[in-house]
C-alpha cells in the first residue's frame, strides 16, 4: 500500500466513524464500541485486500468475509453502502421493523453478507468450513473471519482452531480485534486470556500482531499472512473499544449504549463532523 493509498483510507475511516456515530444516534440503538473499534479493519480489507464485487456479491472465487463479532454490524454496512452492494439511504432502516438490515448481519437479507452472526464463537467454524469449499473447488480465495476478545471464551472457537490446524487452512485468516474489553467489562475481570500470541500458536495457528487502527500496518499483516503455508493465520490487531470518540474510549459501557444528543455533540466535536 502506499503512502497516499493510506492515507486516503484513513480518510475514509475518519468518515466512517462520522457516520457511525450519526447513525447509532440517529436510531438511538446499537453497538458503537466494537464498531468503532474494528473500523480500520474492515475498510483495509474491503477496500484494499478482498476479492470481492458488489455488482455480483455471489461471484465465484471471491473472497469470503466473516464479521463473527455480529454486533459490530453498523461499520459492515456502511463499508458495504459505501461498495454500492445496496443504496446508502437503507443505513437509515437500521434495526427497524422489516429492514434488510438486522441489528446483527443476515446473509438472507443483506447483500454481501456471507453469513448470519450474533451467536458469538460461531464465524470461525464455518468460515473454516468456508476455506475448505473453496480448496475443495480449486480456488486461490482466501477467508477472512473478524472476532472479538470476549468472543474467544466461547469453546467452539477452539474447537475450530485445532481443526483449521489439523486440515492445514492456510486460506483461512482470522483477525482478532483485540481491544480487551468485552459487555459486562474488560478481558482480565471476566475472563483473562492469557499471553494471546502464545495460546494462538500453541494452537497450530501463525500469529501476525498488527495495529488494529493503522491501516498499513493491517494491509501489511494480510501481505504477511498470505505468504504463509501449511497453517492457519491469526492477524492479532491491538485496538481500542470506541476508537475516535475520548469518552467512549475502552470503556464497556459503549459495547451497546444509546447515544444521547449531548454525547452526540461531543463525539462529532472530537471526530471533526458537522452535526
Amino acid at each position: 500500500m502506499t503512502d497516499e493509498r493510506a492515507k486516503e483510507l484513513q480518510k475514509l475511516c475518519l468518515g466512517f466513524r462520522n457516520e457511525i456515530v450519526d447513525l447509532l444516534h440517529s436510531i438511538q440503538t446499537g453497538h458503537p464500541g466494537g464498531s468503532l473499534s474494528c473500523t480500520e479493519i474492515v475498510t483495509t480489507l474491503y477496500f484494499d485486500k478482498m476479492n470481492v464485487d458488489p455488482k455480483d456479491p455471489n461471484k465465484e472465487g471471491r473472497d469470503h468475509f466473516i464479521l463473527s463479532k455480529g454486533h459490530a454490524a453498523p461499520i459492515l454496512y456502511i463499508v458495504l453502502a459505501e461498495m454500492g452492494y445496496f443504496p446508502k439511504e437503507e443505513l437509515k432502516t437500521l434495526r427497524q421493523i422489516n429492514s434488510n438490515l438486522q441489528g446483527h448481519p443476515c446473509v438472507h437479507k443483506t447483500p454481501g453478507v456471507e453469513l448470519s452472526t450474533g451467536p458469538l464463537g460461531l464465524g470461525l467454524g464455518a468460515g473454516l468450513g468456508m476455506a475448505l469449499s473453496e480448496r475443495l473447488k480449486g480456488s486461490d480465495s482466501y477467508t477472512y473471519v473478524v472476532m472479538g476478545d470476549g468472543e474467544i471464551q466461547e469453546g467452539a472457537i477452539w474447537e475450530a482452531a485445532m481443526a483449521a490446524s489439523k486440515f492445514k487452512a492456510d486460506h483461512l485468516i482470522g483477525i482478532l480485534d483485540n481491544n480487551g474489553v468485552q459487555l459486562d467489562g474488560t478481558l482480565e475481570e471476566i475472563m483473562p486470556m492469557g499471553d494471546l500470541k502464545a495460546k494462538w500458536e500453541s494452537f497450530g495457528w501463525e500469529v501476525i500482531p498488527c495495529d488494529g487502527h493503522d491501516v498499513q500496518s493491517i494491509s501489511d499483516a494480510v501481505d504477511a499472512a498470505k505468504k504463509v503455508t501449511g497453517k492457519p493465520i491469526l492477524i492479532l490487531a491491538k485496538t481500542v473499544k470506541g476508537k475516535g470518540v475520548s469518552f467512549m474510549e475502552g470503556k464497556n459501557t459503549w459495547h451497546g449504549k444509546a447515544i444521547s444528543d449531548e454525547d452526540y455533540k461531543n463525539a462529532k466535536e472530537e471526530l471533526g463532523g458537522a452535526f
